[in-house]
């Protein structure tokens, strides 16, 4: 336990972080539909805005004038627009480092908040704590060398979600593991897979990012309406080009894949073996397991070698991902008991 603290209170602590964690969290996503709205607001006026007509007979200095004062406009409303942009931007990254400071200090005083200390990966509820907090901590470490600030309203939003729904359906008081989940291939097989999670979830995210960006460039190429087409010249404008979403996709795909390979099927194994005598018992966590393994093994394999790019692999990589999602918790509520990982939802 934390130096001078009782358990009860560091869960305490813990409980207030993450509900104060889950608010910041939803105060970034509105910095960042702010900054959206700012795009989506005046993108049209700064395009539509067409020069002032000249009266007839107007001399050609004063039609310069006129042209020049509209120009001048433009560019004050243009430069009002990318302040207004990037302020509220920068406000949303911010809150983002805050409730991700907040959402540490949630997940590390829950491994205090029992007596002896253990990882705060216990069960559903604390894998969903301290897998959300890998996304958090993938996107910030992430966010500057390849500057994802376009991608901070769709993982706060993640985040809003995923905390509310462990809020509402998971939560748990802390305590002491269950006999079964004592032993050193917790903190490898479980943190191995919390890793790959994280980084599987930011691929997941790039690759909707990657399909809207694609919809829009298909949509501002083909007769649409006005408001549609205003959308659309925004997802472009914000993005990157889809071929960039398409690689960042697959290089986040590939790093995540070696860690679940390692959890799923290295380090899942042995401990099987070590706690009911055989590697692999046909288990529906363990064949779920599997089955996101070769999802995703596929996704590589085609992206790597077949030549598959753009939608195809997205749509593939997003599969992979809804099975990743359905093993973690579809197992859970609809085997529940069959499952030998009953005790994972406990």
């Amino acid at each position: 336990m934390i130096e001078g603290m009782a358990p009860a209170d560091v869960a305490a602590f813990s409980d207030r972080a993450f509900m104060f964690a889950s608010i910041v969290y939803v105060l970034a996503v509105l910095g960042h539909l702010v900054e959206w709205a700012s795009s989506l607001g005046t993108v049209a006026a700064t395009r539509d805005r067409s020069p002032v007509g000249v009266a007839a007979g107007s001399s050609p200095a004063g039609a310069a004038t006129t042209d020049a004062a509209v120009d001048d406009d433009r560019a004050d409303v243009e430069e009002r627009r990318r302040l207004r942009v990037e302020t509220a931007g920068r406000i949303g990254v911010a809150l983002t480092v805050l409730a991700t400071v907040l959402h540490a200090a949630a997940v590390v005083s829950r491994a205090f908040a029992s007596d002896p200390a253990r990882v705060p990966w216990g069960n559903m509820y604390e894998f969903t704590m301290t897998g959300a907090l890998g996304v958090s901590v993938i996107y910030l470490a992430l966010l500057s060398p390849l500057r994802l600030r376009w991608m901070g309203l769709f993982v706060t939003g993640f985040q809003v979600v995923v905390l509310m729904l462990a809020n509402l359906t998971l939560e748990q008081a802390a305590g002491p593991l269950v006999p079964a989940l004592h032993s050193y291939w917790l903190v490898i097989h479980v943190g191995a897979a919390i890793l790959a999670t994280g980084a599987f979830a930011v691929g997941a995210l790039t690759s909707v990012v990657f399909l809207l960006q694609e919809r829009a460039q298909r949509r501002t190429q083909a007769p649409a309406a006005a408001g549609s087409n205003r959308v659309s010249r925004v997802l472009l404008e914000r993005f990157p080009p889809p071929d960039v979403l398409d690689r960042l996709s697959y290089r986040l795909h590939a790093v995540a894949f070696p860690l679940w390979t390692f959890a799923a099927l290295i380090a899942g194994p042995i401990w099987a073996e070590y706690a009911w005598g055989s590697y692999w018992n046909w288990d529906p966590k363990e064949v779920w397991a599997f089955i996101t393994w070769v999802i995703y093994a596929a996704y590589l394999h085609a992206r790597a070698t077949a030549g598959w790019r753009g939608r195809a692999a997205a749509v593939l990589a997003l599969i992979g991902f809804a099975t990743l999602l359905f093993n973690f918790v579809g197992i859970n509520f609809f085997f529940g008991a069959g499952s030998m990982h009953s005790y994972a939802g406990s």
